[in-house]
């Protein structure tokens, strides 16, 4: 797999880095970006054998709200036979292990977890990342290690854990402390297994009845907002772990711009000012990953294929700030002016934010300035 791989020939400064489901965490971590979210009962095995769409790196495949009761067993069947079916398509050379997006299983509660773990074969294992447990709390958490790390052990892979923080504990300001307290106690004692620390922006809305609109973001959603603050302060400290962003809901077919009505443009001025750039739905995707990434969340889920460049564009790095993050990392202590001579480079404080950068630009790569990350949005 490989960022914006379906811009061949992009200038970029630093291209992007490939990566595999193998691939060491310290990396592999920050290359998640734009995690298409669908039913597990969808065959995506022709999706991932043509590489219909070029820019789908991650896929999850929903046991949970994406079905109904119902459905499960069917969907569990459909996720064993494509787990087979592109175990068979790698060892005929159809396709290679580059060409396998990262999927992780969305499970429905530790009992569903726990039953289809026990359907799973050893060769299975090599086509899948993993799994993510919704409603992660401090009652089912280590519950969902435990399995996990089992499975770990019983067939000598790396299959990570990814917790979705959305249960009525934390939407709860009266109970939300403790609670994520014992929740961060869970996942610090399991880190090894934990690939991203997830967001559950609906179940926060469903609490307080709310949900945003095309024209807003969840930002401007105040009790959720809180939520998020809360999940940041805990989980991203000292890049101990890499939050992905809340899911954008909405999505339009019709593109009211082309390319070359907005290649000029600088993405991030356009959109606080609110010029339009695209139409409702992608600039709202767009304003909300800008924001994303001002608090510190790294990729976000997707459920939409017409997403999946915008996000991972939007997570690449500009020159100015690699050149700022090399250098320092690169500089013992104090203050330095930035290459660019417009801004002050504080080593110990800027240290966290560095590295982070530097992880970025390698998994999505580094472009010239910000008027690039609308050339990336187009295929060529």
């Amino acid at each position: 797999m490989r960022h914006q791989i379906y811009k061949p020939n992009f200038p970029f400064v630093h291209e992007p880095v490939n990566f595999t489901k193998d691939t060491e965490k310290d990396l592999l971590q920050y290359c998640l970006g734009a995690l298409l979210y669908m039913p597990a009962t969808r065959n995506i095995v022709d999706t991932i054998v043509t590489k219909k769409y070029p820019g789908l790196t991650v896929i999850a495949m929903c046991f949970e709200d994406a079905c109904d009761d119902e459905d499960v067993p069917q969907a569990e069947v459909n996720a064993l036979e494509t787990l087979d079916t592109l175990a068979e398509a790698k060892e005929q050379g159809v396709i290679s292990p580059n060409d396998i997006p990262l999927i992780f299983f969305r499970v429905r509660s530790p009992e569903q977890f726990l039953a289809f773990s026990k359907k799973l074969k050893e060769k299975h294992f090599a086509q899948f990342s993993g799994f993510i447990f919704p409603k992660f709390n401090s009652k089912n958490g280590n519950v969902y290690f435990d399995i996990l790390s089992e499975l770990n052990e019983k067939y000598g892979r790396t299959i990570y854990g990814m917790p979705i923080l959305e249960s009525r504990e934390i939407a709860l300001i009266e109970t939300r402390k403790q609670e994520l307290a014992v929740i961060k106690n869970i996942i610090d004692h399991y880190k090894k297994y934990v690939l991203n620390v997830r967001v559950g922006v609906t179940d926060f809305s469903a609490t307080f009845g709310t949900r945003r609109g095309i024209d807003y973001t969840i930002y401007d959603i105040l009790t959720v907002r809180s939520c998020l603050s809360a999940v940041l302060n805990t989980f991203n400290r000292d890049n101990d772990y890499v939050i992905s962003g809340p899911v954008w809901e909405y999505f339009q077919m019709s593109q009211e711009k082309k390319f070359t009505d907005i290649s000029n443009e600088k993405v991030q001025h356009s959109m606080f000012t609110k010029n339009p750039i695209i139409n409702s739905a992608v600039d709202g995707l767009l304003h909300e990953v800008i924001l994303d990434k001002a608090n510190g969340f790294i990729g976000k889920t997707v459920i939409h294929p017409s997403h999946l460049r915008y996000v991972n564009a939007m997570q690449a790095v500009t020159r100015e700030e690699y050149e700022d993050a090399v250098q320092i990392l690169s500089t013992s202590g104090g203050v330095i002016k930035s290459a660019n001579g417009n801004k002050m480079n504080e080593i110990k404080p800027h240290t966290n934010w560095a590295q982070r950068v530097v992880m970025k630009g390698k998994a999505y790569g580094v472009i010239e300035d910000e008027s690039y990350y609308a050339r990336l949005f187009w295929e060529d």
